[in-house]
């Protein structure tokens, strides 16, 4: 791990608090329960080991989706996220999305992102291959879906910085959007985790 990785690790737990008001704390939900236009089931991804992932096989799950990277003050989340993955991992997939679209903080490549995940943070969910997650033309499809309420349903928030969560239901429903200030052992992610089934 990298200077600059060791220090962003022993201060996340102040920046989490330093940000939590800030736009990095926003919640969203889907007040009105509003259906996609288009199925959440109908996209996938590539993850970063080249194997295709067809989301029609999440069906009857939660689904976390994060925009996630290495040198960010928030990449202490890789741990918290692994450790919601551990405790809700028969009703839950997690998937990160690694991106360089917030100040370059994800130059690396996927094998280099991966095995510095697993080694510093245990990670064991699915990682895509890095992607473009913010509004631009190589904009990740699954991205593009989440945050065109032409697609989704409602939301057109797009991430606001790394480690932007989106929550969805066990019926591909997009029903919360989580700023990275927000932890994912938080109580605003514990309690849209219990929800509606």
């Amino acid at each position: 791990m990298s200077m600059r990785k060791k220090i962003m690790k022993l201060l996340y737990p102040l920046i989490m608090k330093l940000s939590k008001s800030t736009k990095n704390g926003t919640v969203l939900q889907n007040e009105k329960n509003a259906a996609p236009v288009q199925p959440f089931y109908s996209l996938g991804t590539v993850l970063n080991n080249g194997q295709p992932m067809d989301f029609s096989a999440l069906k009857g799950k939660k689904v976390l989706l994060v925009n996630t990277a290495s040198n960010c003050g928030y990449t202490g989340q890789y741990e918290e996220l692994q450790k919601l993955q551990e405790e809700k991992k028969d009703d839950l997939v997690i998937i990160g999305f690694p991106a360089n679209d917030f100040k370059e903080q994800e130059k690396d490549d996927d094998q280099t992102i991966s095995q510095f995940c697993q080694v510093n943070y245990g990670v064991t969910f699915p990682l895509s291959k890095k992607s473009v997650v913010v509004k631009n033309p190589g904009q990740h499809p699954v991205y593009q879906w989440l945050s065109d309420p032409g697609q989704n349903g409602w939301n057109q928030h797009q991430p606001d910085w790394n480690f932007s969560k989106y929550l969805l239901d066990e019926n591909g429903v997009l029903t919360h959007y989580f700023g990275p200030a927000i932890s994912p052992l938080g109580p605003e992610v514990q309690q849209a985790l219990q929800g509606r089934k």
